[in-house]
C-alpha cells in the first residue's frame, strides 16, 4: 500500500507542476500583447540566455562532435566505408546531437539560474511588491525569458552544429585518415534541408520549455534560501526530463509525419 500511496503522490505532483506550469505559459502568452515594452528586458535575457553560455556550448559541441567521429568510425567499420563518416555524422549531429545536448547544457546552466533569481525575488517578497504595484510579473518576469529561450537556443544549436561538425572533420582528418573530400562528399551524398529544419525545430521546443520549467520553479518557490535551492533543482530535473521525452515526440512527429 505504501508504494501505491507513493506512486499516487508521485502523480498527483507531476499533474500539478503540468498545471503550474501551464498556467503560467497562458499568461505569458497573454502578454505578448506587450511585447513593445519589453524589448530592452528580452535583449537582457538573450544576452543571458545566449551570449553567456557560448563557452559552455563551444566545448561541449566540439568535443561531441570528435566522439561521434571516433564511435562512427568504430561501429560502421566492418560494414560501411569511411566514404559514409560524414554523412553519418552530419545527421546524428543536426538531427539529435546537436539540439539535445545543447539543451541539456544550457538547461542546466539557465534552468537555475532563472529558478534562483525568481525564486529568491519570491522569498523575499520582491514580486509581491511588484503585484501590488499592478506590474504583471509575467509580462516582466516570465515572458521576456520565454522569448529569449525561443529565439536562443535555436541560434545556440546553429553554432553547436557547425562546431560539433567541424570537431568531427578534424578528428576524421587526422586521426581516421579521411580526405577533407571524401568527408565533405559524404555529407553532401544525403544531404536534406529537413534535417536541419527539424533540428531547429526541437531547438526552439527546447528552449521554451527551459524557459518555462525555470521561471514555474522559480515563481513556486518558499522557505527561504532551502526553498531557492530546491526550486533550482527542480527546474534543471524537469527541464532534462521533458528535453527528453519532447525529442522523442518531436522526432516521430517531424521525422515521421512532417519529413517522412
Amino acid at each position: 500500500m505504501d508504494f501505491f500511496a507513493k506512486l499516487g503522490k508521485s502523480a498527483l505532483d507531476v499533474f500539478r507542476v503540468v498545471g503550474r506550469a501551464g498556467i503560467v505559459l497562458w499568461r505569458a502568452i497573454l502578454s505578448v500583447r506587450r511585447l513593445g515594452r519589453s524589448v530592452g528586458l528580452i535583449f537582457e535575457q538573450m544576452r543571458q540566455f545566449g551570449i553567456d553560455s557560448l563557452p559552455l556550448v563551444i566545448i561541449t559541441s566540439v568535443f561531441t562532435g570528435a566522439v561521434a567521429a571516433v564511435q562512427v568510425s568504430y561501429q560502421l567499420k566492418e560494414f560501411l566505408p569511411k566514404a559514409y563518416l560524414g554523412t553519418a555524422i552530419f545527421k546524428s549531429v543536426v538531427i539529435e546531437l546537436g539540439p539535445v545536448l545543447t539543451a541539456l547544457v544550457v538547461g542546466g546552466r539557465v534552468g537555475a539560474s532563472i529558478a534562483a533569481e525568481l525564486g529568491t525575488m519570491r522569498v523575499t517578497e520582491q514580486i509581491d511588491a511588484m503585484e501590488a504595484m499592478a506590474i504583471d510579473p509575467h509580462r516582466y518576469l516570465v515572458m521576456p525569458r520565454l522569448v529569449a529561450g525561443l529565439v536562443m537556443l535555436p541560434a545556440l544549436t546553429v553554432i553547436a552544429d557547425i562546431l560539433a561538425i567541424g570537431g568531427g572533420f578534424v578528428v576524421a582528418g587526422v586521426a581516421l585518415d579521411v580526405s577533407a573530400k571524401v568527408f565533405i562528399d559524404g555529407m553532401r551524398t544525403m544531404f536534406y534541408a529537413g534535417d536541419v529544419l527539424g533540428g531547429l525545430i526541437k531547438a526552439c521546443a527546447f528552449g521554451g520549455i527551459i524557459a518555462l520549467m525555470g521561471c514555474t520553479a522559480g515563481l513556486q518557490a518558499a522557505g527561504g534560501a532551502v526553498g531557492v535551492g530546491r526550486a533550482a533543482t527542480r527546474a534543471v530535473v524537469a527541464s532534462c526530463v521533458l528535453i527528453l521525452i519532447g525529442d522523442y515526440i518531436l522526432t516521430t512527429l517531424i521525422y515521421g509525419i512532417i519529413f517522412p
